[in-house]
This record gives structure tokens, C-alpha cells and sequence, in this order.
């Protein structure tokens, strides 16, 4: 019996685990999200959690202990310099796994994870009063177009007050009407 015997073998000896967990926690630090199997992605997420608070602690000998395992100059001060200091408020949890399907060649469950802190290139944060106002705008376009009809309403009587008005003060703003022919101008044709 396995009792409270942690983490997930994989079929692979431990030699080929570590390599390939240190592999992906690279990938991951650098792309800041990668997709794997469901079964990799919750190792995984051990794996990334404990490089991370070694990036929190910020010293020499936690810089030293992120390079024994990542073995990537640029990716320790990644860690460090970047993504340790956006984490500073959490206190666990700086990874984050979506279900993705099904893989097609044998039907290994598939999931992204990402960093807690990802977004995606070239969009920007809006505030949640922005996203509430845009939300606004998306539920009442009818209100929109009644206040339209409601405005043109509005400028007819306008119009018509404006014409009641004239004719009381005598400013009537009548046109004149085209003279009827005589039977005589009619035969004259």
C-alpha cells in the first residue's frame, strides 16, 4: 500500500522525472504558460510553487538553490527580477490549470497552465468599471434606439409649437398658391 506517499511517478525513473519536471518548469517560467498532460500539469504545479518562493525569499542562497535546479542564467533572473515581484502578495497558488480536451494520438487528457499572473500579449487591464459600462452598453441598445425615436418626437413638436406660434403672432408662414388656369388659358394651348 502507497499510504501518504506524495507525487506522481508517471511511468519514469526518477532520474528522467526530475529532468523532465526541471525542463518544464523552465519552459513554464519562460512562456509563462505551456500545455501538457492533466496528470504532468498537477506535478507540475508543486514543482513551479516551490521555485517561486525561492524567488520571493530574493537572497543569494535561494538565487543559488533556483540555479542549481533550473540551470538557465536568464530564467533565475526572470524569477527574481520579474515574476517573484508580482507574486509578492500571494501566498500559494501561482499557477493555474485549465482542461483542454483530449490529446487525439492516445486520448491523454490535456490542460494549459499558466502563471496566475499571465495575460495575454497586447491586452490591457480595464478597470472594473470600464468592463461594467461596456457590459452596460452590450445589454441596452434597445433604450438607445427609443431615446433616438423619442428625440425626433421630441424636435417634430417642437416644430409644431414653433408654427402655432407664428400664425398666432401673424407671421404666417403660408405659401402662395398657383393661380387657376381660365377655360380661355386652357384652349389657348
Amino acid at each position: 500500500m502507497r499510504h501518504h506517499v506524495a507525487g506522481r511517478k508517471l511511468s519514469r525513473h526518477s532520474q528522467h522525472r526530475k529532468w523532465m519536471f526541471r525542463n518544464m518548469v523552465v519552459s513554464l517560467l519562460q512562456h509563462e504558460r505551456i500545455q501538457t498532460t492533466l496528470a504532468k500539469g498537477k506535478e507540475l504545479r508543486s514543482w513551479a510553487d516551490k521555485i517561486i518562493t525561492l524567488g520571493k525569499r530574493g537572497d543569494l542562497h535561494a538565487r543559488r538553490q533556483a540555479f542549481a535546479l533550473l540551470r538557465d542564467k536568464d530564467i533565475v533572473k526572470k524569477l527574481f527580477d520579474e515574476i517573484a515581484p508580482r507574486l509578492k502578495d500571494r501566498e500559494g497558488g501561482y499557477t493555474r490549470i485549465y482542461k483542454m480536451g483530449w490529446r487525439h494520438g492516445d486520448g491523454a487528457p490535456l490542460s494549459l497552465v499558466e502563471l496566475v499572473t499571465y495575460s495575454l500579449p497586447g491586452h490591457e487591464k480595464k478597470s472594473t468599471v470600464a468592463k461594467a459600462k461596456e457590459v452596460l452598453k452590450k445589454v441596452t441598445p434597445g433604450k438607445k434606439g427609443k431615446e433616438e425615436k423619442g428625440e425626433k418626437k421630441e424636435k417634430e413638436k417642437g416644430k409644431e409649437k414653433k408654427e402655432k406660434k407664428e400664425k398666432k403672432e401673424g407671421k404666417e408662414t403660408t405659401k402662395e398658391k398657383p393661380k387657376k388656369k381660365s377655360s380661355k388659358e386652357k384652349g389657348k394651348r
